[in-house]
């Protein structure tokens, strides 16, 4: 990472005494007031370093949900290889570090006033907002798929209900019966996740219902990770999955939720037993309502250097909301790089000094094949103050060479690690 304690506070904040703050909070006496809205990867670690940064000054977390129940892994509990506990965490740890944690939404923005109003009736003052509101689904762009079709054909992209009612639907799938999914164009949240799916449903198929088919009908001519998921689908399940381009007629226009039907773009009907319809995604709904997603009215334009969005002072967008530079991927692992990177940021302009330094950002992104094969995929992105966004880092990153094990151990340890990191 470019912003660290030392390279952003310059030691300033290396201990609790207040004789060692900087002027503009000594002045003050931790009248800073952040607050940060959405408990997942990005909103979650940017409080948390906010308060390793900087202890004086005071941060609110607004999160709805009482325990966070994370994307990353729960494919895994698709296939009936994780409990779903084991994928839900508290924020107890973040209580500890001193964040208040609100479970309230937040309804409305004013920029001007600096205050966002919660469900609860609350009234939250900020002197700097950090929002942090992951992905919502573009209802109704794709014909026939809304909310209320959710209900009959999960999209399950986002850890929660959708994804206990799409395990439920799999368990009550007949022997032989087809299990169809319907994959976005770029950009969504996770490129490989529904590839990851594909194989974790392929994996509870050969232990329970070996019968059984999987279709995948994508708008996109190539995924993540193609070549390695292709060789294990293969190894692995032999022909259970199959997998159509968008010029092979993979590209869905129609949803039918109640007869489990979809229809393609060259009109071919496809009937599912259980239908996941993963929809094209657009920023979470808060940023969307104040004004921030510019970016084609989907996705928030930020400064890489701060987070800070372009359309609002004051105002910083991180994790899955913000239209990403070329070849960032929307992942819980950038979204934890963006929180670090924003809270070093956020803590500097209070002090009213510049933030120096070009941000390095690294991802790092696991898929299980099987219980006990996995592949990644890893990349470095460096500021280019030129172009003012970040660049892929030309050699940096990798891809696996073929799933294995060792690879599991390893996803494994990414998974804890993360938990720790984001949640203290």
């Amino acid at each position: 990472m470019a912003y660290t304690r030392r390279t952003i506070l310059g030691g300033a904040l290396a201990g609790a005494s207040t004789l060692m703050l900087p002027s503009f909070l000594r002045a003050q006496a931790g009248a800073a007031e952040v607050v940060v809205v959405g408990g997942g990867f990005g909103g979650a670690t940017a409080a948390r370093y906010l308060r390793h940064y900087a202890p004086q000054v005071r941060v609110t977390l607004v999160e709805p949900a009482q325990r966070f129940y994370t994307c990353p892994f729960s494919n895994l509990y698709l296939a009936g290889l994780r409990t779903w506990d084991s994928i839900g965490h508290d924020y107890d740890g973040l209580r500890a570090a001193g964040v208040t944690v609100v479970h309230a939404r937040a309804d409305s923005v004013d920029t001007a006033a600096r205050t966002v109003r919660l469900s609860s009736g609350q009234t939250l003052r900020w002197d700097r907002l950090v929002l942090s509101p992951g992905v919502d689904m573009r209802w109704g762009a794709l014909e026939g798929y809304d909310e209320a079709a959710s209900a009959r054909a999960p999209h399950a992209w986002k850890a929660g209900e959708q994804t206990l009612l799409l395990r439920r639907q799999l368990e009550a799938m007949p022997n032989g019966g087809r299990f169809v999914m319907t994959i976005p164009e770029n950009p969504f949240r996770c490129p490989p996740g529904p590839y990851e799916r594909a194989a974790m449903v392929a994996h509870y198929f050969k232990q329970h219902k070996p019968r059984s088919k999987i279709l995948l009908l994508d708008a996109k001519e190539s995924f993540s990770k193609q070549g390695l998921f292709q060789q294990g689908w293969k190894a692995l399940y032999g022909d259970m999955i199959e997998w159509v381009k968008q010029s092979d007629d993979g590209h869905v226009m129609r949803v039918d939720a109640a007869k489990l039907e979809v229809e393609t773009a060259f009109g071919e009907r496809h009937q599912a037993d259980v239908l996941n319809v993963i929809p094209s995604m657009r920023a979470g709904d808060i940023a969307v309502k104040s004004g921030l997603a510019t970016a084609n009215k989907r996705w928030c334009e930020v400064d890489f250097l701060t987070f800070e969005s372009i359309a609002v002072k004051n105002v910083h967008v991180l994790g899955d909301s913000i239209q990403t530079a070329p070849g960032m991927p929307k992942s819980g692992h950038m979204a934890n790089q963006h929180g670090k990177v924003c809270a070093a940021a956020v803590v500097s302009l209070l002090q009213g000094k510049e933030v120096p330094g070009l941000p390095i950002y690294a991802n790092t992104c696991y898929s299980f094949v099987a219980v006990e094969e996995t592949v990644h995929v890893a990349s470095v992105h460096r500021y280019d103050a030129a172009k003012k966004t970040m660049l892929p880092v030309t050699g940096a990153g990798g891809l696996s060479t073929a799933p294995s094990e060792l690879e599991s151990r390893y996803a494994l340890a990414w998974a804890r690690n993360i938990w720790a990191d984001t949640l203290a």
